[in-house]
């Protein structure tokens, strides 16, 4: 249930978005444009799948509620690099349908502005142009709803007292928490864990790397010539593979040719065999694919009942950048 307006308390006044390197999907705007009207602003990142699982409720929020007084802006904070080059961002928001404005933020100047420190947040502004709430992480959407609406009201714009009813798809839908067993895993040396590939790390260097005859659970390993710095792992030489132990429906990776770069034919196999109806969508049922530019890829969505699974990606091109699975 709601709380009481009152229990609702300024917590700051909201800032200018000065310091944004660009801005996507609208004319440039000001503070004292948005004043007047209730402002959410929904700051994420295009590969972080948490903000992926809550980008449906933000776009149909934006449609729902536009006409009556409310101001989507978006804030693209990267977490890697490649995420900070404006055609990326352009291309990816085009490609999920995120039609509000989008603030890119490459120096973190909006993100410290804000004091934020999460993917996804959401900061809830009143007509005073005052932040009256945040939430970080997925979840709680009806309360960040009626949140808006509670805004809109005090606002003296009439708002119905239903909540949108959307079912996300796709790569959008919600995780399966209750058999979500495999964790974040980068692939840079700068983060990872569970690399059992027995040559170890060879830091920032060329190095052939081979995979063990069994994973342990949560455990991955790279096959093939790689070069594994800090926050990517560049595949030198066509035939490399990366192979992962998980337990989750989904499987996804971030990935792509840098900048630039030819696209990456893969295959994918899982438990040793084309994926079929475990396909996710950026293959098909054979486990073909190809990565064009970096972004999360959702290679695996297995249907129940989810078990652990052996998954293998293996590059038939040269030039690929590894970066992070996330499940779901």
């Amino acid at each position: 249930m709601l709380r009481h307006r009152n229990e609702f308390p300024v917590e700051g006044e909201l800032p200018a978005f000065d310091g944004a390197n660009a801005l996507l999907n609208a004319a440039p705007f000001t503070l004292a444009g948005l004043r007047g009207r209730v402002v959410l602003v929904s700051f994420g990142t295009y590969t972080c799948i948490n903000w992926i699982r809550s980008l449906p409720y933000v776009r149909a929020w934006a449609d729902a509620y536009a006409g009556r007084g409310l101001a989507v802006v978006g804030v693209q904070t990267p977490e890697f690099e490649f995420e900070g080059d404006v055609n990326n961002v352009g291309r990816a928001i085009e490609e999920m349908d995120v039609r509000y404005p989008v603030v890119v933020d490459n120096d973190y100047a909006v993100w410290q502005a804000f004091d934020n420190h999460y993917w996804p947040a959401l900061y809830f502004v009143d007509a005073q142009s005052r932040i009256r709430h945040h939430h970080f992480g997925e979840g709680d959407y009806e309360q960040s709803e009626m949140v808006l609406q509670m805004l809109l009201r005090e606002a003296g714009i009439d708002v119905e007292q239903g909540l949108v009813r959307i079912a996300p798809q796709g790569v959008e839908a919600a995780a399966d928490w209750a058999s979500l067993g495999s964790p974040e895993s980068y692939v840079g040396y700068g983060r990872a864990v569970g690399l059992a590939s027995p040559e170890g790390v060879v830091p920032d260097e060329r190095h052939v790397y081979s995979a063990p005859t069994v994973l342990r659970l949560n455990h991955w390993s790279l096959s093939g010539d790689w070069r594994i710095g800090s926050v990517p792992a560049l595949l030198n030489e066509p035939g490399g593979s990366i192979a992962y132990q998980f337990h989750a429906r989904d499987l996804h990776l971030v990935m792509g040719p840098p900048t630039a770069g030819r696209p990456v034919r893969f295959t994918v196999r899982l438990d040793g065999e084309p994926p079929g109806p475990a396909h996710g969508i950026d293959i098909d049922e054979g486990g073909n694919g190809t990565a064009d530019y970096q972004r999360m890829y959702q290679l695996i969505r297995q249907p129940a009942p989810i078990s652990d699974r052996w998954f293998e990606i293996g590059f038939l091109d040269a030039g690929i950048e590894a970066f992070v699975f996330t499940f779901g």
